[in-house]
């Protein structure tokens, strides 16, 4: 545990007005007296990240809000009307159709990638695969095998799913359809943190499990893929983004490796180039968010938590942040 409180990030609250970022000379802030306003979903586990981006456009002089909470949708939405600022969470590709119907590049400014590798998939107890050879969610085709997963008694895999409007619920209504999957697996939803601690319960139980789940977050550190736990291949890719999803090692998990990425109201970006600099050039270690998601679940989940936890990032990485800032400021003059 101490290597995870030494990894862990903390939490930036952003907020967001259309207002012009007029050139600063050297020694001022180029931010001042403007309002950002940040937004990240529900899920408490993206907060740390957004914080570290209000952190940094604090010290730019920006006027940051507190964080808003909304679902993905809405958040493109209000960020393209002008009315929310940025997101820190733009999963990429999983999200593009959501920034495509909100206006795409016409009304977003999006440049670099601030975390990078995040893994989605099928995966099941290692246990049962093992025993029964299970390696394709495909496998789950055979009505004994699928029985195995079946929590509710109607003969059929029960699926630990994606939330509604989270974007992979598409992915997996499309693959169950494709891979011709619905006769032998139930796609169970809600909201995700109870029904994976349900599914978790069952694993310590000794029951078979079948979930979804990505990274970064904290269910992969709970059960350990390789240890506890394997990921589920696809016969082939498919998905509703038409990307091929195989990896340089052969495997194929049915979903692409995203990014998380910032996305910001283009207008606004443009009439603050030290901002849009520094959206563009910040990066942080998925390994990062990970842990600090595990700090979360292990019950620090209060925004003074969060923000601890990203203030202790910052000072472990200190002539990062602070490199960030001076590069920011100079896209300024």
């Amino acid at each position: 545990m101490k290597t995870m409180k030494k990894s862990l990030l903390t939490a930036l609250a952003l907020s967001t007005t259309i207002t012009s970022g007029a050139v600063m000379a050297d020694g001022h802030m180029p931010g001042k007296g403007i309002k950002v306003q940040a937004v990240h979903s529900p899920i408490a586990e993206e907060k740390f990240q957004t914080v570290i981006v209000n952190k940094a456009l604090e010290k730019l002089g920006y006027d940051v809000q507190p964080i808003k909470e909304v679902d993905y949708s809405a958040a493109y939405t209000a960020i393209a009307n002008g009315d929310i600022t940025y997101m820190a969470v733009n999963w990429f590709p999983l999200h593009n159709g959501m920034y495509a119907n909100a206006g795409g590049d016409d009304k977003f400014y999006r440049k670099g990638t601030y975390i990078s590798g995040a893994a989605q998939g099928y995966l099941i107890d290692k246990k049962t695969a093992d025993k029964y050879g299970i390696t394709k969610i495909t496998d789950l085709k055979d009505p004994k095998l699928a029985k195995l997963f079946d929590t509710d008694g109607d003969g059929k895999a029960d699926l630990t799913g994606c939330q509604a409007g989270w974007g992979c619920e598409g992915v997996i209504e499309h693959q169950l359809t494709e891979f011709k999957l619905r006769d032998s697996i139930t796609h169970k939803q809600g909201q995700y943190a109870a029904i994976i601690s349900d599914t978790i319960a069952r694993y310590n139980d000794g029951e078979p499990v079948l979930y979804y789940t990505w990274t970064p977050y904290w269910v992969s550190g709970k059960l350990v893929p390789g240890k506890d736990v394997v990921w589920l291949e696809v016969p082939y890719s498919a998905n509703p983004n038409g990307t091929d999803t195989k990896l340089p090692n052969g495997k194929n998990y049915g979903f692409d490796i995203n990014s998380e990425r910032i996305v910001a109201n283009k207008e606004w970006a443009e009439a603050n180039p030290a901002a849009a600099k520094l959206f563009q050039i910040m990066k942080l270690p998925i390994n990062a968010v990970s842990a600090e998601n595990m700090m979360i679940s292990n019950g620090q989940d209060s925004v003074k938590d969060i923000e601890r936890h990203a203030d202790q990032w910052i000072k472990a990485n200190q002539k990062k942040f602070d490199q960030w800032i001076k590069v920011a400021k100079k896209a300024a003059k």
